[in-house]
């Protein structure tokens, strides 16, 4: 599925099947948020984000209103990423808000904006995802960092 920013002219591309992976995922930790880190590459132009796979955080805090995951031994399943196929690396984040909508809070936009200014990060522009969902419906929002501005893309 793609998801366009047309105001930026930016693309974010992810298979159905990742996607579902992930919304499985959080739902396994309802009624607390969870997420984790998302892994990909940029088209040449850098016109198109690929996201291809996920790390899942080995330590985090979930609860209904917030998720704090933390970045203990993840540097080495990055790197095994990047070994298996130099091309890909972090390129953002993503978390689940369950009972709510899948919109950025405060926290979530400070959380992306230290993100890109942590000197050990290689992406000045993480995307964040956020599924939204509840019994009966899933939303998904995909937003990325962008001048110090969180930009939303939308589906066409």
């Amino acid at each position: 599925m793609t998801w366009t920013n047309i105001n930026i002219g930016l693309k974010i591309e992810i298979q159905d099947k990742l996607l579902d992976s992930l919304i499985a995922i959080g739902k396994c930790h309802y009624p607390n948020e969870f997420g984790g880190f998302l892994i990909g590459f940029y088209s040449e132009d850098y016109r198109q984000l690929n996201i291809t796979d996920h790390i899942l955080p080995d330590k985090y805090k979930g609860t209904r209103y917030l998720f704090e995951r933390d970045a203990t031994g993840i540097d080495d399943k990055l790197k095994e990423f990047y070994n298996q196929n130099p091309q890909k690396y972090y390129v953002g984040e993503w978390h689940t808000h369950p009972d709510n909508l899948p919109i950025p809070s405060s926290t979530d936009i400070d959380a992306m904006k230290s993100i890109a200014a942590h000197g050990d990060v290689a992406i000045k522009n993480p995307a964040l995802l956020i599924i939204g969902y509840n019994h009966s419906k899933v939303e998904i929002g995909f937003y990325a960092l962008l001048n110090h501005k969180l930009y939303k893309y939308d589906t066409l």
